[in-house]
Parts: structure tokens; sequence; C-alpha cells
């Protein structure tokens, strides 16, 4: 094994074992706070596995971020593509309603071709 790949799969494990400590010491003292599913310690624990230690901590930081009472709530899984505007995430580029035709001027609101 290449002594990066040996680094960065003992920082991971470091990273996942953290999280679990927390998970079993210190969040029943919290309760369940968190706002999506699945939970941010859980998020975080399946982004660093499946992303790495690196991208997978960028993408925990970022939602536990938006866990506050004005942020965002519901489903948010981890992304395929954790690079950034890639992830289809709902702050990756700018938001369209859904009758703009911002993006696609050739179509009209109520979704019919013009010609």
């Amino acid at each position: 094994m290449r002594p990066l790949a040996a680094l960065s799969q003992g920082i991971g494990l470091l990273m996942r074992g953290l999280i679990w400590l927390y998970r079993l010491f210190l969040s029943p003292l919290l309760g369940q706070n968190c706002r999506f599913d699945p939970s941010c310690s859980r998020y975080a624990l399946e982004a660093i596995t499946r992303h790495g230690p690196f991208w997978g901590l960028w993408l925990a930081v970022r939602r536990i971020s938006r866990c506050h009472p004005w942020g965002g709530m519901g489903y948010d899984p981890v992304p395929d593509d954790p690079r950034p505007g890639r992830c289809g995430c709902k702050d990756a580029g700018p938001a369209v309603s859904a009758g703009s035709t911002e993006g696609n001027p050739g179509r009209r609101t109520d979704g019919t071709d013009p010609d």
C-alpha cells in the first residue's frame, strides 16, 4: 500500500472512531436534534466511508453547518460526487423556480414548446 493511501485510510479510521464515540457517549445526552435524515453523524460516517477522510469531512462540515433552526430539513443523502457543483446539492448553483424559463428560454412556463 502506498504511504499516502495508508495515511488516508488511517485518518479515515480515526475520524470514524471519533464519530462513533460521539454517537455512543455524547449524542444520548444531547438528544435527537438533527433536522435531516440521515442524522448528521450517520451522514458523516457514510461520507467518510464513501469519499475518504478529506472529501468526507468537507461534506460533513457543510451538512452540519446547515443543521440549525433556520437551515434546511428532510432527506439529504450523501452525494455520489462530492466535488463542488457536481453533487446535485441545492446550494450548488442558482435556484430556478419551477415556472421560470431561466436557463431554457425556448420553453414556456406551462411546459409547452413555443413552436
